[in-house]
């Protein structure tokens, strides 16, 4: 398998750990976003949506879109799960992982920021400072949802929801989010990237990483 990433992306990054849970091998090509390499027509005819990542499989089909190829993943290596067998628990890991993906992660999408710059004359901290918004409202609802008293955000070990927080808690810190009010979800945090397939996974461990 060939992983289509890049290494600050939370996307891609969700996909990884996955993956690392999963115990699968693959190898990442990366795909520079800053310098705009996903809008190539090579790269479009991979993802037309122009984003990562995209998981290229050995038979040559691409799955995009991080939950969906997250999905493809547990279903076609079903251990360890990433969502419980219970109805209900199920719906509230994949409630706190869609507030994560679908609520915050949209509004703070490089091309996002790069439009209010462009359309807006928005400044660096502008940027910044609209991040943070976004990341705390959904943060503030985040810490009421997940449970108070479990190792991870809903159980015993890692499932979809701490995956997309631990991507996401990663973006909070790299704009500058303070996370003092949200203990809870700092907690989790501290608990799921102590797994290696967590760490594996991390920016900085990329092959396309930027160390500054």
């Amino acid at each position: 398998m060939r992983l289509y990433s890049y290494w600050r992306s939370t996307a891609s990054y969700r996909v990884r750990i996955a993956l690392n849970l999963k115990g699968v091998v693959f190898d990442t090509v990366p795909v520079n976003l800053v310098a705009g390499e996903q809008r190539s027509a090579e790269y479009a005819t991979r993802n037309p949506a122009g984003l990562v990542p995209a998981l290229e499989l050995a038979d040559g089909t691409v799955l995009t879109q991080s939950l969906a190829i997250i999905d493809w993943l547990d279903a076609t290596y079903p251990e360890p799960p990433l969502l419980p067998t219970d109805p209900k628990l199920r719906a509230r890991v994949m409630a706190a992982a869609h507030l994560i993906a679908m609520d915050i992660h949209p509004v703070n999408n490089l091309r996002v920021v790069q439009h209010l710059g462009a359309t807006f004359d928005a400044t660096a901290e502008d940027k910044a400072a609209w991040m943070r918004y976004w990341m705390a409202l959904g943060f503030d609802a985040l810490e009421q949802m997940v449970d108070p008293i479990t190792p991870f955000a809903f159980t015993d070990a890692p499932t979809l929801a701490d995956i997309c927080l631990v991507a996401q808690i990663y973006n909070a810190r790299r704009w500058g989010l303070n996370l003092e009010p949200w203990p809870r979800l700092t907690e989790i945090d501290a608990a799921a990237t102590i797994p290696p397939a967590f760490a594996k996974a991390a920016p900085e461990a990329q092959p396309d990483a930027i160390q500054t």
